[in-house]
């Protein structure tokens, strides 16, 4: 991983990691995982991964059930497998051309629907987890993972702050 990204790591108290619901992106999560235990042990002993978010998802198809599955029987019992999930949409990348957020290009969209939906449950998440005394979160990352297919990089992003 780049420097941008250990630094986002460096300064996080947790990192939400979407991964396509493609094969080759959910078999990428070992090597994250991996620099995540890395960062913790040398950097940032605070850094927990907050969840794991499917993106991409292509209805149609069950290769995202299958990805969700594994990524399940593989993670789950470690992280939380978010139940939101991005869908794959053309509006997407409309929004990205024209240099305007989901939200701000189709509000009403599938896309804007699903990172809403995320957004609620992560928030829930972490309000059980205050009540519990569990959860002290100042400032989240985005580690996206993509796959051979698409391109091989991660990057950093800041998600909440």
């Amino acid at each position: 991983l780049g420097m941008i990204t250990i630094n986002a790591l460096a300064c996080s108290d947790k990192i939400i990691i979407p991964v396509q619901g493609e094969y080759l992106a959910a078999k990428g999560m070992g090597h994250l995982v991996q620099t995540v235990k890395r960062v913790q042990k040398q950097i940032n002993p605070n850094l927990k991964i907050g969840g794991v978010l499917l993106t991409l998802v292509d209805k149609r198809t069950n290769l995202s059930k299958d990805v969700r599955a594994n990524l399940i029987d593989n993670y789950g019992q470690y992280v939380k497998i978010y139940g939101a999930e991005i869908p794959k949409a053309i509006n997407t990348a409309k929004s990205t051309s024209t240099g305007k957020s989901i939200f701000e290009f189709d509000k009403n969209s599938p896309v804007a629907n699903a990172y809403n939906n995320l957004a609620k449950e992560v928030l829930e998440n972490e309000r059980t987890r205050q009540k519990d005394g569990t959860s002290k979160v100042r400032s989240w990352s985005f580690i996206t993972c993509y796959s051979k297919k698409t391109r091989r990089r991660k990057l950093s992003n800041d998600f909440w702050t």
